[in-house]
């Protein structure tokens, strides 16, 4: 498809028109200085520009869509609800809510659709997304960290993967967007699991004119001690703050660079303060994921400084992060090489450089969300099964608990085939609690995992991860107990990730594809939900089911009658999410 993917700032709109099927981009331009009351002109210089092309769609980026989850279709509803979110980006969303509606008014006839900054963070656990506030203030203003640059840290993860030649869904990066705004993100396994900025794009790192974090006691205090109003606060955190407060010069690295080295302290103040705010979400965020693989930097600074990228990695081999000077001063990214490695060959973390292309992620977006409004109809309803609290042993492991000469003993086949319950279980030692008669699922496998509920999590006084099941890297330790000892795991307890198991002609009638995440709407319960972030695995021994586990289940209050249905609507291919690749 040939999309037109649009970018209107507070004073420009940029433009791409893109092939999607090539990833070539057929037209760039950008409108300077284009005054709010001028976006109906400049619609105009853009068709003109685009004459010569077929236009399948549009795509606009929105900064903040609130509650919104994934791309959606532009109706009077949509635009409704970003009005709604515009005080929480006053800077962005009035902005790109009009150059929504002059497109509308312009391209009459072709579908246009909404991608949204913090669709990618919608996946942010409980523990990230709330504030440690008043829960009732909370929810009546929706005060919660939604995350920002989500369609930049998505697609320079997928890139990575794709550099580095593994699964995303194996990887645990830190995605470093340095520009003039400037954010980080955790990205585990996929998942955007933290992120710097919150409810609105001031808090995190140090920005071009952005404070970042910020002692709330300063805000009060500009306000009782320095007599500032609102706006005069709003206006000196958003505008007068970060490099361009500190350094006295700009918010242009560049020229706070070019001061430093003649000697300006201001300057090389700034400098400091912004890489240190850095590396300290480079260390809160490896420990927060049990370790991390790849450390990714993009946006306006973090592609073109090799300065601040040097101050910022640099002196972290405790870590296992060793840069590549050389490699760092080299790097120079286009189209056609859009990710450069920077990391020593014996570094065991990988550091990457990766060309931020927003636009094609965009414009993927929107092709994928309108092909997917001609699917066709689902062709049945997919059985859901509740998965109680299990654990699977490797064979060291089992001996140790149950003795060296002792076997699986089959208690009762499972509706995967080759799989079944044994009449062996253990009990759960965790630091607050114990859960016993935990049943031993067969065959034995080559590690350790332990599956438990959030309920289960809390009993136990554990921190569980959600976690696809294998991937038990930097999971929360447990100790298990059998009837011939005790076993104390560093890593295997996890809350296993929902999920539906398909054979691949069941894959291909859904249209999906192992890896994909899929929502997932469940009917026939006395709950109508619908959970995201459901894992499609694939395999020719499956049988179709979707597992979730007792919380998930007491949560839908699920009967045998209850079915589930895939929600199609959303972003890279068919019904999914988001792939893997």
């Amino acid at each position: 498809m040939i999309i037109l993917s649009i970018n209107c700032g507070s004073s420009s709109i940029k433009y791409q028109l893109i092939d999607t099927d090539t990833e070539q981009c057929l037209l760039q331009k950008t409108l300077e200085e284009v005054a709010r009351d001028g976006f109906g002109q400049a619609l105009q210089q853009i068709i003109a520009d685009c004459r010569d092309f077929r236009i399948d769609a549009i795509g606009h980026r929105v900064v903040h869509g609130g509650e919104l989850r994934h791309a959606t279709l532009i109706d009077d509803e949509t635009i409704s609800l970003i009005e709604q979110c515009s005080s929480l980006a006053p800077l962005h969303n009035p902005f790109n809510l009009e150059g929504i509606r002059q497109a509308r008014a312009v391209f009459r006839d072709i579908p246009q659709v909404a991608v949204f900054d913090t669709a990618f963070h919608a996946t942010l656990p409980r523990r990230a997304s709330t504030y440690a506030i008043n829960r009732e203030l909370a929810a009546r203003h929706h005060f919660r960290r939604y995350g920002f640059h989500g369609t930049s840290h998505q697609y320079v993860s997928e890139k990575a993967a794709d550099f580095l030649q593994q699964p995303l869904n194996s990887l645990r990066m830190i995605s470093l967007h340095l520009g003039n705004g400037a954010s980080a993100c955790a990205v585990e396994f996929g998942h955007s699991t933290e992120t710097s900025m919150g409810m609105t794009p001031m808090e995190g790192l140090v920005m071009g004119s952005r404070s970042g974090d910020l002692d709330p006691g300063i805000i009060l205090a500009m306000a009782r001690q320095a007599g500032m109003s609102i706006d005069e606060i709003d206006e000196q955190l958003n505008h007068q703050s970060g490099l361009k407060g500190l350094s006295g010069i700009s918010n242009d690295l560049r020229a706070i660079e070019d001061a430093a080295a003649k000697g300006d302290d201001n300057a090389r103040l700034a400098i400091a303060v912004y890489a240190h705010q850095v590396r300290k979400y480079i260390g809160a965020y490896s420990a927060s994921m049990g370790g991390v693989d790849a450390i990714i930097l993009t946006g306006g600074i973090g592609e073109n400084s090799a300065a601040m990228r040097q101050r910022i990695l640099q002196r972290l081999d405790f870590f296992g992060i060793l840069l590549d000077e050389n490699s760092n001063m080299d790097v120079q990214l286009n189209r056609q090489n859009p990710v450069t490695a920077i990391h020593q060959p014996h570094s065991r973390v990988k550091l990457l450089v990766i060309a931020c292309d927003e636009a094609l992620k965009i414009a993927k977006q929107t092709a994928a969300l309108v092909q997917a409004q001609h699917r066709v109809k689902q062709p049945k309803s997919i059985p859901v099964a509740v998965s109680a609290r299990h654990v699977h042993l490797s064979a060291p492991t089992f001996a140790a608990l149950f003795g060296d000469d002792a076997k699986p003993e089959h208690y009762r086949d499972l509706s995967q085939p080759g799989q079944f319950a044994c009449t062996q279980t253990v009990s759960l030692i965790g630091p607050r609690g114990r859960i016993d008669h935990v049943r031993l699922l067969g065959p034995l496998r080559n590690k350790d995992q332990v599956e438990i509920s959030r309920t289960d999590e809390f009993h136990l006084g554990a921190d569980a991860p959600v976690r696809d099941s294998g991937h038990t890297e930097g999971s929360a330790p447990i100790t298990l107990e059998g009837p011939n000892g005790t076993v104390q795991l560093k890593e295997g307890l996890i809350c296993a990730r929902r999920h539906i198991h398909m054979a691949p002609d069941d894959a291909q009638a859904f249209g999906v594809n192992d890896g994909d995440e899929v929502e997932v709407a469940l009917s026939g319960g006395v709950r109508q939900l619908i959970f995201g972030g459901v894992l499609i695995r694939v395999n020719e021994h499956f049988r179709l089911e979707m597992h979730i586990d007792t919380d998930e289940a007491n949560a839908a209050e699920i009967t045998a009658e209850t079915g589930a249905r895939l929600v199609y609507h959303d972003t890279d291919a068919s019904a999914v999410l988001r792939r893997k690749q």
